[in-house]
């Protein structure tokens, strides 16, 4: 684990920067910056990400399906810092019957790392390791306004959504269809079953 003193102590498990790729049955190990997320259309089902710090980073328009989120460490934490930089750019990340599990509590489902970060949860369930307020307050508070956070039908006791920063994004049934289907990622067109 990266002791916060030494520069370039963190490093990836793994980078994907092409388009039309799929995980499944993967464990991806690390701490701060653990997948690349970087760009092109992604698929994780059924994996395992672990970290501390901006686990999933990058500007990839990916769905995660049934993947757990396990988050380690202490201090700040957060799972995604999306790349996004305009309101026109194809990218975002879409959690999906996955679970937010880890030590410790106060953790960050997001943080708007550049100026239009777009990631939605759905049918989550979130433990208590959830920091209330959901998201990471946004240094620049201009992007108050141009961050699209959205969670949907969420369970566990980190999904309560009573004192969640306000920008926090309430989808309905509309909104949430096309975050959570394989039409997110274009996936009916370029996406196999999974490898037996």
């Amino acid at each position: 684990m990266p002791d916060g003193k030494r520069k370039g102590a963190q490093a990836l498990s793994m980078r994907i920067s092409g388009n039309k790729a799929a995980f499944y049955n993967c464990k991806f190990y690390g701490y701060q910056d653990t997948i690349c997320d970087d760009t092109g259309n992604h698929f994780f089902k059924d994996c395992y990400i672990e970290g501390t710090f901006d686990f999933i980073f990058g500007s990839g328009r990916s769905l995660y399906l049934s993947t757990q989120l396990n988050v380690v460490g202490d201090g700040l934490r957060v799972i995604t810092a999306h790349a996004g930089k305009s309101t026109e750019e194809k990218s975002g990340y879409s959690f999906v019957h996955c679970k937010v599990t880890g030590t410790g509590t106060g953790i960050y489902l997001g943080r708007a790392w550049m100026s239009h970060p777009k990631v939605v949860y759905a049918y989550t369930d979130m433990s208590s390791v959830v920091n209330p307020s959901g998201w990471h307050e946004n240094t620049q508070t201009e992007r108050d306004k141009t961050v699209f956070y959205g969670e949907y039908k969420c369970s566990g006791p980190g999904s309560r959504k009573e004192k969640r920063v306000k920008y926090t994004q309430d989808i309905d049934n509309i909104e949430a269809n096309s975050f959570i289907s394989l039409g997110y990622i274009q996936g009916s067109s370029w996406l196999l079953p999974p490898p037996l």
